[in-house]
């Protein structure tokens, strides 16, 4: 007899407690203790194998990662477990309280060969000049909680040329970006020497801490995020080459139940706020700064788009009255938020498996044999082809991650 007599369980998740993240945010949202006020960064919800979440079976809990090994096709279907093989997206919660790195993510058929190049020069998946922990490309989209800023591709050519030419400090590249264009100036960025990167950017940065001080900029500025990273009394020296990215990336403010999607090749970072995070089921990731992590400025470089992005800002279309679908232009997954009073409900027939993460208020779930109560923090998952319903006796806020 199948172990897995239901197709609906509740979840619980992993939480990530990156240097970065804030350290009340999570535990708050999952009623937990954090007395050592331990940096909590990330919750993850999947089957991601370096930390999957358990399903809860019969008072015991079980590994989503290996039950998909035993049970693929009643947990994730045929279809796709003949075209991903795995649970293809990874689900997260985030609480960024300083900058992640300068980052960018290849694209699948990049990260078919990075992984393959890595593996044939035997670097340990766990070491740290690692690129590539896995064949897959990492798309990802993320809704704000709240005021939610980041760092998403790079200003318009005029915009670049402008900061060029308004910072002093920057006025000895402007010739580089004229005659060779943005490609060879990132470049030549990024490939700096630390003593030429502080004869540029120390003045700067001294400039920038003063502003914010005299309360002369705002979020809106890339000197407020300089100066963010130092305290008051640093010695300003060893600056991270990251810094240069600020100047030349779009700065996004997204308000609660924004969103925005970041492609292969798109460098991004995110700067301060919460988030709901999908994106594929993948930990590649090539970073260009505001990080101590391994930095492969040569790889980086390979698969950035050197190219001017219009941030698109994406507010969801609404469904079935309830739903609000942020449609994602990828196979992996597609998200959803939920939106419950006393006067409606939520009922669907799952096409794909269906994590669920309840963010407000409370809920009661039915499908065939279950029901249970979920409040706020609380996740669960639905199985492929089960009908069920979510209602609330009052108002409840809850997202769906599910396979386009």
């Amino acid at each position: 007899m199948s172990l897995l007599q239901k197709k609906i369980y509740k979840l619980t998740g992993k939480v990530q407690h990156y240097a970065w993240g804030g350290d009340r945010f999570i535990p708050e949202l999952l009623h937990i203790e954090n007395t050592e006020n331990k940096p909590c960064a990330e919750y993850w919800l999947g089957a991601h194998p370096s930390a999957p979440s358990t399903l809860h079976i019969e008072g015991e809990s079980k590994n989503l990662h290996e039950l998909i090994q035993q049970y693929s096709s009643l947990i994730l279907s045929k279809s796709i477990q003949n075209k991903f093989g795995e649970l293809p997206y990874l689900y997260k919660v985030l609480d960024v309280k300083d900058m992640l790195s300068i980052q960018v993510h290849p694209s699948k058929e990049e990260a078919i060969k990075g992984f393959e190049r890595e593996e044939a020069a035997d670097i340990p998946l766990n070491a740290a000049n690692r690129n590539y922990k896995d064949k897959n490309h990492k798309p990802e989209v993320m809704i704000a909680l709240g005021e939610f800023w980041l760092l998403h591709g790079f200003l318009s050519l005029e915009e670049i040329e402008r900061r060029l030419t308004e910072i002093k400090e920057f006025n000895v590249l402007l010739h580089i970006y004229k005659r060779e264009g943005l490609k060879s100036l990132y470049q030549f960025l990024m490939e700096m020497t630390q003593e030429e990167v502080d004869s540029i950017l120390v003045s700067l940065v001294k400039r920038e801490m003063r502003k914010k001080q005299n309360g002369d900029t705002d979020k809106s500025q890339p000197g407020w995020w300089v100066s963010k990273l130092y305290k008051e009394g640093d010695e300003i020296k060893n600056v991270d080459k990251g810094v240069f990215s600020i100047y030349l990336f779009n700065i996004v403010c997204l308000q609660k139940g924004e969103g925005i999607f970041q492609s292969a090749g798109i460098p991004h970072a995110y700067l301060e706020g919460q988030n709901i995070e999908l994106m594929a089921n993948s930990d590649n990731v090539l970073r260009g700064g505001l990080t101590p992590k391994h930095i492969d400025v040569t790889e980086l470089l390979k698969h950035t788009i050197f190219e001017p992005v219009v941030p698109k800002i994406l507010k969801g279309s609404v469904r079935a009255g309830v739903e609000r679908l942020y449609d994602c232009p990828v196979d992996d997954f597609d998200i959803a938020k939920i939106n419950l009073n006393v006067n409606n409900s939520y009922t669907a027939l799952s096409a794909s498996p269906e994590i669920f993460i309840v963010m407000d208020g409370g809920a009661v779930v039915n499908g065939n044999g279950v029901n249970f109560s979920v409040k706020r923090g609380d996740s669960f998952i639905v199985f492929p082809n089960e009908n069920y319903s979510i209602s609330s006796s009052g108002n409840c806020e809850l997202y769906k991650a599910f396979v386009s």
